[in-house]
């Protein structure tokens, strides 16, 4: 499985941006409460969007510009991707 970059809802509607390169780990992980600080608190999760990405780099570069977006510019690729 290549690099992914992923949108997370969580339980407050507050959106999370991460990057993988195995999913249902990352999934089970965010699950568990291990996998990130912020979602610990914010459970359940699930995703609304994931993109491939070339490379862990290229994923690390799209993971940063999604981070910088507005809420609006984030729900706005949501929707574009369904």
């Amino acid at each position: 499985m290549g690099w992914l970059v992923y949108l997370l809802r969580c339980r407050d509607g507050s959106l999370y941006t991460g990057i993988t390169n195995d999913l249902p780990r990352r999934l089970k992980a965010h699950a568990a409460g291990r996998a990130s600080r912020y979602t610990r608190s914010r459970l359940p999760v699930r995703v609304v969007h994931a993109e491939p990405a070339a490379s862990r780099s290229a994923a690390l570069v799209r993971e940063a510009a999604i981070k910088r977006l507005p809420r609006r510019a984030k729900l706005a690729i949501i929707r574009a991707a369904r």
